[in-house]
């Protein structure tokens, strides 16, 4: 039934509404309030603004939106469903935070086309927008030409309360302000409503000065319900300001429409019930069943398949032109684009023997990122304020600036959790990109969440990590990592790596690229924490790239059944290699492992596994300093783990390895005590 009093701009509103109110109606699970309030904004949003292709939602010149405040899922949900991706249908919307549906409480990107990145804990999808609007610019003053702008396109992010709460999107933002990304827009629904109630109960602030003084540009629309003139000129005003990102606070409603709930906490978390939802219809004048959609209003929404078609054909029409006139730089943009690996790029890997100098993997790792960025102008990075520390500065590629957006050294600052979401957002950009990012390993700490995305997101980012262990050093327990390798084992789909000298740290990159291409190890991109040393480690024979692939792999061996296994990583395992010299000549049968990746060892079938560690063989000792937790996978109940289960402590990095049990006598020591 068509109803009279309502304009099609109010209908295709409201149709935004009741679709989100329906879905989680059905569910009796969801968060109806923030679609309900949002509605407008996002109406005038997808309707007016973006340039984007319901029919190729990978289109590379494509407008990103992202919906930090993730919990209103069914609000990006509502809009890809009314735009016409085919990829989603109504039964979809009716399968809404059910088992195997497309639609999840969250929106996750590896389940939708449209939905660009993985959004949810609060203040991470403000920050990935940074990351893909660095991308952007980048991208833009790597491969624009005069005439040819086939980079050109904004990021749009809906973000709440909760993100500008979240220390990690004051990171971010603090950094995007500084660095001018004027092609960023963040529309903030401001409703000052969360979980608990009022946001005045924490949360009272002048959040626009505080852009301010990040360097964004704010504007405010006071009524963000109705007036939908003031939200388009809002988002004119945000596209002409070009130095600057553009804050726009939308003062909303949260259930704007619900006569019993709305701007109540009530909205926020869950259904509204079968009573207030038909009071709401009838509030709104909404006289449609349950997941109807009126003509009028689906017709109007379904133009953007025709605008979309238009605005990737024209665009084509450029790339044409541009390809022919720009050949190299086209075939470059196209194998980024298409994940593909440049020929022949391993070669470039430094190689290691033993009669080479002995330096800390950090160093090896400075090697062979520059040897890689040679060949991989996709390749972009920093570190958290320790480029010289971890070296992770790029020979000659400069800083990424305001204004210098075709360099590739990030200058993060010290802003570890805001330097792993953003790199989230430069890894799901879709252009090809490969970012890493640099601290001590203890500082993952400060950036699990993102790093978690990372893996739940198949983002192939490249994490890092120096300063691996106690080897660290005089700085002591706060700085020196003992549990932080294990439990980043527990991550799924996240590759953990620690390579014990400059083959292996070679080795450890070529895997990192592979895995972030997705070109290995069963075609899903993963990212990858690269946990390398601080003081020099020997070069130590049988090492190679090709063993690392396989996470775990014989080192040195000795003639027929091994009578021990030893099994090190990093640093320690040295102290196997040596140790095992030393059994022998004590009339021992003995097998070193490089455990490098316990994950790519998972990997490999079952037979490889046991020509590697055979279950027959009982007695085994690991030497990692860290955690024993997680080792008795691979000692079994037979084995020894040596390890440190405690925190460190602040002397010179040998005397701590010494004291806390990593030589040579002590691994002998307990090898000989499981021997017998």
């Amino acid at each position: 039934m068509a109803v009279a009093t309502q304009s099609l701009e109010e209908l295709c509103i409201n149709s935004i509404r009741f679709l989100a109110i329906d879905a989680v109606e059905k569910a009796k699970s969801g968060h109806p309030g923030l679609p309900m309030g949002a509605a407008p904004m996002s109406f005038v949003l997808w309707d007016r603004f973006m340039r984007f292709n319901p029919k190729n939602p990978a289109w590379l010149n494509r407008d990103r939106f992202l919906l930090s405040a993730g919990h209103g899922s069914m609000l990006q949900y509502a809009l890809l469903y009314l735009t016409g991706y085919e990829d989603l249908t109504m039964d979809d919307i009716k399968q809404f935070r059910q088992w195997e549906s497309k639609t999840p409480g969250h929106p996750e990107n590896f389940m939708n086309p449209g939905v660009e990145i993985t959004t949810g804990p609060l203040g991470q999808g403000i920050a990935n927008g940074v990351g893909i609007a660095m991308a952007e610019a980048h991208l833009a003053a790597t491969f624009n030409k005069p005439g040819f702008p086939i980079i050109d396109h904004y990021t749009y992010v809906i973000m709440g309360d909760g993100c500008n709460m979240e220390g990690v999107a004051s990171e971010a933002c603090s950094l995007a302000g500084h660095l001018g990304l004027g092609k960023l827009i963040a529309l903030y629904d401001d409703n000052h409503i969360s979980i608990e109630g009022s946001t005045d109960l924490a949360f009272t602030e002048d959040v626009g000065k505080r852009y301010e003084a990040y360097g964004w540009h704010v504007l405010v629309v006071e009524d963000g319900n109705t007036n939908i003139d003031a939200i388009h000129q809002a988002i004119e005003t945000a596209k002409s300001v070009t130095d600057k990102p553009t804050m726009i606070k939308v003062h909303t409603t949260i259930g704007y429409g619900s006569p019993n709930k709305a701007n109540s906490y009530e909205a926020h978390g869950a259904a509204l019930g079968a009573a207030e939802v038909q009071a709401t219809r009838e509030s709104l004048g909404w006289n449609y069943e349950p997941f109807e959609i009126p003509e009028d209003a689906l017709k109007h929404w379904r133009k953007a398949i025709e605008r979309g078609a238009k605005y990737e054909g024209d665009w084509n029409e450029m790339y044409a032109r541009y390809k022919e006139q720009y050949p190299q730089e086209a075939a470059t943009l196209e194998r980024m684009h298409e994940a593909e690996l440049p020929q022949g790029w391993e070669s470039v890997l430094p190689k290691y023997t033993p009669e080479d100098k002995a330096e800390a993997t950090r160093v090896q790792s400075g090697k062979a990122l520059n040897a890689l960025s040679a060949v991989f102008p996709e390749l972009i990075g920093g570190s958290a304020d320790l480029a010289s520390s971890n070296n992770t500065l790029i020979k000659g590629a400069g800083d990424y600036q305001k204004g210098q957006y075709q360099n590739r050294n990030l200058r993060f600052g010290v802003r570890e959790h805001g330097m792993g979401a953003i790199c989230n957002g430069l890894a799901l950009d879709g252009s090809g990109l490969i970012p890493y990012c640099a601290t001590f390993l203890v500082f993952t700490d400060y950036m699990r969440a993102a790093i978690r995305l990372s893996a739940l997101s198949e983002a192939g980012v490249i994490y890092v990590m120096t300063h691996d262990s106690i080897q660290l050093g005089e700085d002591g327990p706060t700085h020196q990592p003992i549990e932080h390798v294990n439990s980043l084992r527990m991550i799924p789909d996240l590759l953990v790596m620690r390579p014990a000298d400059g083959n292996e740290t070679s080795g450890a990159y070529k895997a990192a690229i592979e895995a972030a291409k997705g070109k290995k190890f069963g075609h899903k991109v993963r990212p990858t924490v690269i946990a390398l040393s601080r003081l020099a480690q020997p070069n130590l024979p049988n090492t190679s790239i090709e063993g690392v692939e396989k996470g775990a792999y014989i080192l040195s061996d000795s003639d027929g059944t091994p009578d021990i296994i030893l099994m090190g990583t990093g640093s320690e395992t040295q102290l196997c290699v040596k140790a095992a010299e030393q059994l022998r000549g004590e009339g021992k049968k003995v097998r070193v492992v490089s455990m490098v990746c316990w994950e790519l060892f998972q990997d490999q079938d079952e037979a490889y596994r046991e020509s590697v560690l055979p279950k027959a063989v009982k007695k085994r000792v690991s030497v990692e300093a860290g955690v024993t937790f997680g080792w008795c996978r691979y000692v079994g109940d037979e084995g020894v783990a040596i390890g440190i289960d405690t925190f460190g402590a602040s002397a010179p990095g040998p005397v701590c390895m010494e004291k806390f049990g990593f030589t040579v006598d002590n691994v002998v020591a307990k090898a000989k005590s499981i021997l017998g």
